[in-house]
């Protein structure tokens, strides 16, 4: 604003009649009284307004062609460091992203049920109920340690509701030599948990021994892990 328009303005303040001709000091006073009205406080920058100029500022003279060649690598070190931050940061806010393989978790459902045990585990389990002669519980168990043990070693990937005969079927591609043993224990784990038969010690020696077979044994298709067909 020039010195002629704050002359008016004060005049129109203090009700003179325009046209004034102050001196240089009268006029310099009427300025400096005008310029103290607190409304002239809004148009000053903010500290806010500050801050965000100068990253703006900082963020343009990235690239600004006018940088010279010394200072061109420290400012992309920086500008580096920066991005490393953020990802920092993000991963902080919004954790490591979830791995989309089925082989690096157990599945919560198998063979229609839902379990959440590891191989071993249930080796354990079915181990405790064979020691109380549970032959059924044993043999169920022992036979969900083969399909879990082949899930974690990523080579058969039973999803849920897979039949016992799908995953022996897909087993068996797998393991060519065992392919029969694994039908044999599929049939005992169908004959004590769907048809009520009776559990028997040998029922449960050949669901035990398939099993420490197939966790022994070297799986002839080793380029990704076998999908379950339908039955």
């Amino acid at each position: 604003m020039g010195l002629t328009p704050l002359v008016v303005v004060f005049a129109r303040a203090t009700g003179a009649v325009p046209p004034l001709t102050p001196d240089g000091d009268e006029a310099r006073e009427w300025a400096e009284q005008e310029l103290s009205d607190p409304v002239y406080d809004i148009a000053e920058p903010t500290p806010f307004d500050r801050i965000a100029r100068a990253v703006g500022d900082f963020f343009q003279s990235l690239f600004s062609p006018e940088i010279s060649p010394g200072w061109g690598s420290a400012i992309a070190l920086v500008a580096a460091i920066v991005v490393v931050v953020i990802i920092v940061a993000a991963f902080l806010v919004w954790g490591m992203p979830r791995s989309t393989r089925r082989a690096a978790g157990a599945s919560p459902l198998l063979f229609g049920e839902s379990e959440h045990r590891s191989a071993a585990q249930l080796r354990s389990a079915a181990s405790a109920h064979a020691r109380a002669a549970e032959w059924e519980a044993a043999i169920v168990l022992r036979f969900r340690a083969v399909a879990r043990g082949c899930l974690e070693r990523g080579v058969v990937d039973p999803p849920p509701g897979t039949t016992v005969h799908a995953f022996a079927r897909a087993a068996g591609r797998v393991f060519p030599a065992l392919a029969g043993q694994l039908e044999r224990s599929a049939d005992a784990f169908d004959d004590v948990r769907y048809l009520r038969r009776p559990g028997t010690q040998e029922l449960y020696r050949l669901v035990a021994d398939t099993d420490d077979a197939v966790t022994t044994a070297h799986p002839a298709e080793a380029s990704g892990i076998e999908p379950v067909m339908a039955p």
